[in-house]
């Protein structure tokens, strides 16, 4: 089975000792303003795969053949479409995804930093959790090999009353979050896979369900203070 890594907020993660994005035939990272690094806009695709990487750098660029760099597989495109413009044969329907000059400089120069940012994330969130009332919210999340993106804030027990006092809390007091952690909470609720995915499929996946309806991202970022992490902790807990 090819294993396709979505490894968009995951930064240098690893498990046992390798970094996440290295196991798969494929994998993608984001590079979104407010991720690990930032290109502004765009992201990478990562492969091995020679036939898979040129058919990406085609895809990139509307899915023109001369942006493959193996003159190979634009010669077999030129050779069977003599009636076409090489400079214009379009291999794939694609879009334009090209990123600038200027997101490639800004991206590069970030990854200076971005081991030393990854560690002051991770720090954030162990003060974020040790702050946490357990009777409340979970905590027991495995962080061997973590690379924080945001805080996951996920109730213990499932409670609408609460979920929405607590929500209004946040907002009352300028506490931006976004309900169900990364993505739109459980997928299979999303209507992009209905006629794929049978109606009501996602009630099978309680966990899912949980942090959809009980979970919440609130944001990290390395220069984020200590004082404001236990503060943000005691608006928290002052709901109990």
């Amino acid at each position: 089975i090819p294993l396709v890594e979505d490894v968009c907020e995951a930064h240098g993660a690893t498990f046992k000792t390798r970094k996440l994005g290295s196991y798969g035939l494929i994998s993608n990272f984001s590079f979104y303003y407010a991720h690990h690094m930032s290109t502004i806009e765009g992201g990478m695709v990562c492969t091995d795969d020679e036939e898979i990487y040129q058919i990406l750098r085609m895809f990139r660029s509307h899915g023109m053949i001369r942006e493959a760099n193996n003159e190979e597989v634009k010669n077999k495109y030129i050779s069977n479409y003599k009636d076409l413009n090489p400079d214009f044969i379009f291999a794939f329907p694609g879009y334009n995804v090209r990123n600038t000059e200027v997101g490639a400089v800004i991206g590069r120069n970030q990854l200076k930093r971005l081991d030393e940012n990854i560690k002051k994330r991770n720090k954030n969130l162990a003060l974020f959790l040790d702050g946490l009332n357990k009777k409340l919210y979970r905590k027991d999340f495995i962080l061997e090999g973590c690379s924080n993106y945001a805080f996951p804030l996920v109730l213990k027990k499932p409670d609408f009353e609460f979920r929405d006092r607590l929500e209004s809390h946040m907002r009352k007091n300028g506490i931006e979050f976004r309900r169900g952690n990364a993505g739109g909470g459980n997928q299979m609720r999303q209507p992009y896979l209905r006629g794929i995915v049978k109606n009501k499929e996602w009630e099978k996946y309680p966990e899912a369900e949980h942090i959809h309806h009980f979970g919440w991202y609130i944001g990290n970022y390395p220069d984020l203070e200590e004082l404001k992490i236990l503060n943000l902790c005691k608006l928290l807990n002052d709901l109990y």
